[in-house]
């Protein structure tokens, strides 16, 4: 007998499992109103320099931008330039061509928004941009306030990962979701925008706890069979969140009243985790038996069958696993994860996809305003595209199998954001497409990465491996909004990164052994015999290596060919 086994007798799929995965999805809605807030809560409003305070404001609009602001390199009013003083002449001009040609004239003194910036509010009634002035000079802060929550979310995976290892993933879950309740609702209130980016970091944190802890919850309380649809419904509850941005932030136009309202609510998930149950697989692997044994009761009382869960004992829980219990002595720590041959490799390969997959899909994801349509719309349709894109991808991880399905996803995706660099600016419609397409494939990739990730390391450092890719991903995150302002210098550049990136990862994600039908591992042991069982890893390995190598359960060493 397996915990498998325990599992299947106290209820593998019954009404414990469905109201445990519904209240662990519910916070996931909101998950994608934090990582996508930047997008409606720093919107760049059309803004000019303010007229000097000698101008009349009983002129007309457009008859203060006319002798105030002169135009830029493309014809347009410059945005971070005004004229030293005002050209009341200008109003005397009544003939487009006549007011254009003297604008284009070099002895006409320029500076500086000395006096502030005037804003179009009509799409935003305020953003943080409006509020604290994050044009012109200051308009990589924008950047930066996203690369600083990115920060959070890097920190959280890191600390998050090991802790919930250790102390376990309730524990962590409920201080994820008070720390993220807390610290949205500080940033709604921030008086400057330093102090915005502090609690925005804070949210990442959150948001790391949030993420890893939840999937291990439903990943070690579910049975082999349905791990994928289970996984696939998180993913979706996810897209959904997007729409539900969405919607918020279409009625809620300011962006503190925003913020607000998507941390609200997890005060309320905050209150009702405390019913959620430890895994009772992490229970029994680090010596706590006796919690093991209860938890498992009590899903066998709540699934109709007190009957079975009555039967189970210490005993009975030590016998079932008592070969993961007995690889399990000692403490784990993030060094584990490179210790062994196969879980160093397994390691470096989930890391280049992860890195990989978040830095074009937030590359793609938080910046939305370049492609030149409705933001609303626009987001709509990259949230709407994950609905096919996770169909697809369920189907293919069910019938062809992870590994194939986790390659193809990144490699399509690197090649249709490498064809729009071939698409001219002019065809918004053909660039467009092509970007929905390619965050479709990079959100199918994230739905793939979350349950693949959980199927490949052992119980024993599931959460410290999931940390360490999180971690990865982040990074990626971090840097994307920066790669954004290489286009100041070079247009492409950010496209041929973006696009490049995910086509290498994915060439990277043929070292992952398949793991489809086959059970969870729960030691490093069962990872290595999983390695030593996939013949096409052994070629791969085989043809990298300079000498023949022989691999055993623990250790490689040079001896005879592999058979």
């Amino acid at each position: 007998m397996a915990f498998g086994d325990l599992l299947d007798q106290v209820g593998s799929t019954g009404r414990f499992q469905i109201l445990h995965v519904t209240l662990l999805c519910i916070p996931v809605l909101l998950m994608a109103s934090h990582n996508l807030l930047q997008n409606f809560v720093a919107v760049v409003p059309p803004h000019f320099c303010s007229a000097h305070s000698n101008v009349s404001q009983s002129l007309r609009p457009e008859e203060i931008l006319r002798i105030t602001v002169p135009l830029d390199a493309k014809g347009k009013p410059h945005r971070c330039k005004r004229y030293a003083a005002p050209q009341w002449h200008l109003l005397n001009k009544n003939e487009t061509t006549d007011y254009w040609e003297y604008e284009q004239l070099e002895d006409v003194d320029v500076q500086g928004c000395k006096e502030g910036w005037s804003y179009n509010m009509t799409e935003r009634s305020s953003t943080i941009i409006s509020d604290w002035h994050l044009v012109c000079d200051l308009r990589s802060l924008k950047q930066m306030g996203q690369t600083v929550y990115m920060g959070g979310v890097l920190v959280g995976a890191f600390v998050f990962g090991g802790l919930s290892d250790r102390y376990g993933r309730r524990i962590l879950l409920l201080f994820s979701h008070l720390l993220m309740a807390v610290s949205g609702t500080c940033a709604a209130f921030a008086p400057s925008f330093s102090v915005f980016c502090l609690f925005r970091f804070g949210c990442g944190m959150a948001l790391s706890g949030l993420g890893l802890n939840t999937f291990s919850l439903i990943v070690e309380w579910i049975p082999t069979r349905v791990r994928t649809v289970v996984g696939t419904t998180t993913g979706y509850c996810y897209t959904v969140g997007q729409l539900i941005l969405v919607g918020l932030a279409y009625f809620i136009r300011d962006w503190r009243w925003l913020t607000l309202t998507v941390s609200l609510p997890f005060y309320i998930f905050f209150l009702y985790s405390w019913w959620f149950h430890e895994s009772s697989r992490w229970l029994a692997l680090n010596n706590k038996p006796e919690l093991a044994v209860k938890n498992l009761k009590s899903v066998a009382k709540i699934n109709g069958r007190q009957e079975e869960g009555e039967k189970i004992d210490i005993n009975m829980l030590q016998e079932s696993m008592k070969k993961e219990m007995s690889s399990t002595g000692g403490s784990y720590n993030a060094l584990d994860l490179f210790r062994t041959p196969r879980m160093r490799i397994m390691t470096a390969s989930l890391s280049a996809v992860w890195l990989s997959t978040s830095f074009a899909y937030y590359g793609l994801a938080m910046d939305l305003q370049k492609f030149g349509v409705d933001i609303y719309l626009i987001q709509v349709i990259f949230g709407a595209v994950d609905i096919p894109a996770k169909v697809v991808i369920t189907v293919s991880m069910s019938f062809i199998g992870r590994r194939p399905s986790q390659c193809g996803a990144l490699i399509i995706a690197g090649i249709t954001i490498l064809v729009n660099l071939l698409v001219p600016h002019d065809k918004e419609i053909v660039r467009t497409c092509l970007a929905v397409m390619g965050k479709g494939c990079l959100a199918a990739s994230f739905n793939c990465c979350y349950l693949y990730t959980g199927e490949l390391y052992p119980t024993i450092i599931r959460q410290t491996g999931m940390g360490w890719v999180s971690m990865m991903a982040r990074v990626g995150a971090m840097v994307a909004p920066m790669i954004l302002l290489t286009a100041d210098y070079i247009t492409w550049l950010p496209g041929l990164i973006y696009g490049g990136a995910p086509i290498l990862s994915g060439l990277a994600g043929i070292y992952l052994p398949e793991t489809l039908g086959s059970p969870l591992p729960d030691t490093i042991q069962d990872v290595e015999e999983r390695y030593k069982g996939d013949t096409f890893l052994l070629f791969i390995l085989h043809l990298c290596t300079k000498h023949n190598i022989h691999y055993n359960k623990t250790s490689c060493k040079t001896s005879s060919p592999i058979s």
